[in-house]
Order: C-alpha cells, then structure tokens, then sequence
C-alpha cells in the first residue's frame, strides 16, 4: 500500500506543531506511523495547558480549527528546505521544484481519485486534527 504511513512522519509532525501550535509542543512528538503516541502526548498536554496561563498560538490566533491540506503542503515545504543544503529560498531548487511539489500535495488532498481516496483523505486529515489541535 503505497499510501500507508504518508503524511504520518514525525519530523512532518513535528514541523507542523512547531510552526502552528508552539516550538515547545514540537517536543512531545514521539515514534513515527500511526499517530497513537501522539494523540496521547497531545492529551496529555492540553491537560497540563488547561492548569497554565499560556500565549496563544499561532492556530488559535487565525482561528484554526483543523488541519488543512494547503497548511500540510506549506510545513513540507518548509521540512524539505530545512533538510536541504540550500541557504536562501528560491521556488525552484536545482532539480526540485517547491512550488509543484506544494501543488501535488494539495492536490492528493482536494482531488482525490474516487470515493474512496476521499475516505482516506478525509481519514487522514481528521488523525492530523486529532494530533496537531
């Protein structure tokens, strides 16, 4: 299955939560594929947040209420250059191109061939909301 596990790695996960949730609560992600150790970290923090008075972050400061397939494109782009040798941003990078890599992500999100590449978006995206909000 060519699908299991994308989108589920943790250095996705964890740019995502540093750059939408908080630097700090990148930290709590753990393991890599389903996402279980996760969810559980995210639990346990929320908990400990409901004790603290704590800034906003960036996803309740734009009223982010779940995960987004253009916000899941935007952060892998940002995980790719930061993994790259690259010192300064450009849309086309050598042979790689950030800007058609963006649009084939958002396009395996809002395009998906058939019902049932829709379920598994629609599943897919529901476990990134559950992990990241």
């Amino acid at each position: 299955d060519l699908e299991e596990g994308l989108f589920k790695g943790k250095i996705l996960v964890q740019g995502y939560k540093a750059v939408f949730t908080s630097p700090s609560s990148a930290k709590d992600v753990e393991g890599d594929g389903d996402g279980a150790d996760i969810i559980q970290n995210n639990r346990r923090a929320k908990k400990s947040l409901n004790e603290l008075k704590v800034k906003r972050h960036v996803a309740q400061i734009i009223n982010m209420k779940k995960v987004t397939p253009r916000s899941i494109a935007y952060i892998a782009c940002q995980v790719r250059f930061s993994l790259s040798s690259v010192t300064s941003w450009r849309s086309v990078d050598g042979d790689f191109d950030y800007v058609q890599f963006w649009r084939t992500i958002v396009d395996f999100f809002e395009r998906p061939p058939g019902r049932d590449a829709r379920r598994r978006v629609d599943r897919l995206l529901e476990w990134w909301s559950r992990c990241v909000m």
